[in-house]
């Protein structure tokens, strides 16, 4: 068994697929010091992180987590079906169904620990063997998993595919029908075409599982995310949200009509059989929630929006001055995740150790997460990043790509 996976590593070390973790000293923040492989500390501007609104080392989310441990210790002690339901769970599923309401008819709302238990306990409970499953290619693995676990036929449409889509869809034969897509693909930025969808969907009598991971909090009114950026309502929307990225906090949450939310309190696995969250980090939410929809939250999106312009603005001239040769291309996003596709494992890996070089921390992501001849620099902005820190970004870019190889 050693010898093969040590041969295993070894090809993927030849291959430039060869994962390696970083160590963060501080807290996540655009400037964050960062421990390595040479294991020296260094302080790095980093463009990697998922905390869209700079609210991870928010001081009023710190006094509302100690605020929680306090009240309700440190650990849940056991699953939400036997004693680790508190009230700040509670109070925050309560929250989330509020919030999501105006999309969602008899809106209930269900935590998680992770978005990956989440997406886990959805399509395994609710595909079953009378159920068909149709999933975006570039679906995130947490649907691709759940999808496999599921009992149901599963069938990966060509991304954003409606067309291909429906022609699929028309012909099934089982009773129950579920679309699966994420809302905005992680690795892509772009939205899935969900009005389209919901169309196909009533035209079909299936339901649609938006995973809005990286919608939630960003998009639309109060960063109600994307069903609230496409003005959706209909009972045929599942939503997962997750809390880690633009909450800043911890966890996932399922929101839907209240018939779908009971079922999965009877029947999900990855829920039933898992001990809870800690209530703290429930009532951390809970403040994060306030902060999203209210003012400050505006301000933080506004400002989101005009660092991706800036950026957007000033990669022609990075491109223009490279060599025709490199094929870059940035990817046709509007959202906080710039993908510039860079094309192989080996230049995205250089690319990445080049910017970081000057500094800078952005990760090359390779396949299977993308794929292959498709490998980039995945550059996510944060609120708490400023205008200077884009421009130091743009000439870092430019810098790195005219003395690559």
């Amino acid at each position: 068994m050693l010898k093969y996976l040590e041969a295993q590593l070894a090809e993927r070390e030849s291959e430039s697929l060869r994962r390696h973790r970083r160590i963060a000293e501080t807290a996540c923040a655009p400037y964050q010091t960062v421990t390595t492989r040479d294991e020296v500390p260094r302080e790095l501007l980093a463009f990697c992180s998922n905390d869209y609104l700079g609210l991870a080392n928010h001081p009023l989310l710190i006094e509302a987590l100690a605020e929680g441990a306090q009240r309700y210790g440190a650990g849940s002690g056991a699953s939400h079906l036997i004693s680790g339901h508190s009230r700040a769970h509670a109070l925050l599923e309560d929250d989330l169904a509020e919030m999501l309401s105006p999309h969602l008819p008899e809106a209930r709302a269900l935590t998680f620990c992770t978005g990956y238990m989440a997406n886990m306990a959805l399509l395994t409970a609710l595909g079953d063997a009378q159920t068909t499953i149709y999933t975006d290619l570039l679906n995130h693995a947490s649907l691709i998993d759940g999808a496999r676990l599921a009992k149901a036929a599963v069938y990966t449409y060509p991304h954003n595919d409606l067309a291909g889509l429906e022609r699929r869809i028309s012909a099934c034969s089982t009773p129950r029908k579920l679309i699966v897509t994420d809302g905005v693909f992680s690795m892509d930025g772009d939205l899935a075409r969900l009005p389209e969808l919901l169309v196909l969907a009533g035209r079909h009598d299936a339901y649609i599982v938006v995973d809005d991971a990286h919608g939630f909090g960003v998009l639309g009114e109060q960063g109600r995310g994307v069903l609230s950026h496409f003005g959706l309502r209909s009972e045929r929307l599942i939503c997962m949200g997750t809390l880690g990225k633009a909450a800043g906090v911890a966890g996932a949450f399922v929101a839907a009509h209240r018939t779908v939310i009971d079922w999965l309190v009877q029947s999900a696995r990855a829920y039933i059989y898992t001990t809870a969250s800690p209530p703290a980090v429930a009532h951390a939410v809970r403040a994060s929630l306030r902060l999203i929809r209210g003012d400050e939250g505006a301000r933080r999106r506004q400002h989101l929006a005009e660092l991706v312009s800036a950026f957007r603005s000033g990669v022609p001239e990075v491109l223009g001055d490279l060599p025709s040769a490199r094929g870059w291309q940035l990817a046709p996003s509007q959202t906080a995740i710039q993908p510039l596709i860079v094309g192989s494992s080996e230049e995205a890996l250089a690319m990445s150790a080049a910017l970081e070089s000057q500094g800078l921390w952005v990760p090359a992501i390779r396949p299977p997460t993308v794929p292959s001849g498709s490998a980039r620099l995945r550059i996510t902005f944060s609120a708490a990043h400023g205008l200077g820190d884009v421009a130091r970004l743009l000439s870092a870019l430019a810098q790195a790509g005219k003395e690559m190889p």
